[in-house]
């Protein structure tokens, strides 16, 4: 009897066909949420407890001597807190001043605002939101928000995207009479999306909307259940007038940077499995402003751009620093920093150093006297 070969039938070819495809979608998938890489030499602090492993700056072969110089500096200006870890250890801890109601001295567990440092919390968010399949940043933010959340024409507003409220490249006008707020009335046209940067507030706060509207949750509980808890972080965000600040210890903030530095995971746990999303958040995210991700300011490239100017200033952020720095940075000079080469995390919460709306130059200041200390 003759052998009939049903592969070569039409249907048996498209379900050859179908599960090839779908056997390509499911590798495709598994290699943008492969797990990130962790780095077995960092230690991680225990999730609810106060415990936090540190080492001397002596051990490290560090000057010590220099360090009187540092602390002079930060207390100076106004500095609150003061957190150095070198592999995940507590090495530097400084606390100054009084705390945010002035009624006792700043300390462990007093709380800050970590201002638009706390910008990299929705960053990681948002990605987060897109790991899960609930949105895209290539989508327009209108699919979240809904039309009219502008005062621009429908054409032009249905081409501003997620991804450029992550880059500051709306094309919105930043120049208002107030530039934190995010009414419709408020957010004018200015530049086709994607051709300006300008740091403009409103439309980044609009992305907690666009997290909200689309995970289906209220973004705080969204945000504690996929961040905060996960690694032990304290802190809330409040509003105030209309700016959503997140507010935390010092140490809290030194936790979210130990997990940028291995990458997404909290010792072997991965928080966020995107890493493609996960390493262009913290890489240059457009051609206009070479120092910015999605909401990170990014050292060592070959230019920058600072907020109210649109001049394209050469060299790097932070010359004094490792070039491979990613910081989240804040009014009044609120900081996390991340230094991957070091696997260095610094954080600096306080008063305002000096008059810029993101002081990028205390910064610099702060790592000319790490230089001298870190050997």
């Amino acid at each position: 009897m003759e052998k009939t070969d049903f592969s070569r039938r039409p249907f048996f070819k498209r379900l050859k066909k179908g599960l090839l495809l779908a056997w390509l979608v499911v590798l495709l998938q598994s290699c943008k949420t492969d797990d990130p890489p962790s780095d077995p030499a960092l230690y991680f602090p225990p999730l609810g407890s106060q415990a936090w492993e540190s080492v001397t700056p002596a051990a490290l072969g560090w000057d010590t001597a220099a360090i009187p110089a540092l602390t002079t500096l930060l207390e100076s200006n106004g500095t609150r807190a003061f957190i150095l870890l070198k592999d995940g250890k507590i090495v530097l801890e400084e606390y100054f001043g009084q705390n945010l109601a002035g009624n006792a001295p700043f300390s462990q567990s007093a709380m800050w605002y970590w201002a638009s440092a706390g910008k990299t919390l929705t960053a990681f968010i948002v990605g987060k939101a897109q790991e899960e399949g609930l949105l895209s940043i290539s989508n327009k933010t209108s699919d979240y928000l809904g039309t009219g959340w502008t005062s621009l024409a429908p054409a032009r507003e249905d081409l501003i995207t997620v991804r450029h409220q992550l880059t500051m490249t709306t094309g919105l006008d930043d120049g208002v009479a107030d530039s934190h707020d995010f009414s419709p009335a408020n957010l004018v046209y200015k530049a086709p999306a994607g051709t300006r940067w300008a740091y403009h507030n409103a439309p980044y706060t609009l992305l907690e909307n666009v997290a909200a509207q689309a995970t289906r949750r209220d973004f705080n509980g969204y945000f504690n259940e996929k961040l905060r808890d996960r690694i032990g972080m304290d802190g809330f965000w409040s509003w105030l007038d209309s700016d959503h600040v997140y507010f935390s210890t010092a140490r809290s903030m030194a936790r979210f940077g130990l997990l940028v530095l291995n990458g997404g995971k909290w010792d072997q746990e991965a928080v966020m499995q995107d890493r493609t999303f996960f390493d262009q958040m913290t890489r240059p995210s457009q051609d206009l402003n070479q120092s910015y991700g999605y909401l990170w300011w990014l050292n060592g490239k070959g230019s920058f751009m600072v907020p109210g100017s649109q001049a394209v200033i050469p060299g790097s952020l932070n010359p004094n620093a490792p070039a491979d720095m990613v910081s989240g940075l804040g009014k009044n000079g609120q900081y996390v920093s991340v230094v991957p080469s070091l696997k260095l995390v610094l954080v600096r919460m306080g008063e305002n150093p000096d008059a810029v709306e993101v002081p990028f130059l205390f910064l610099d200041e702060i790592w000319k006297k790490l230089n001298m200390i870190i050997k």
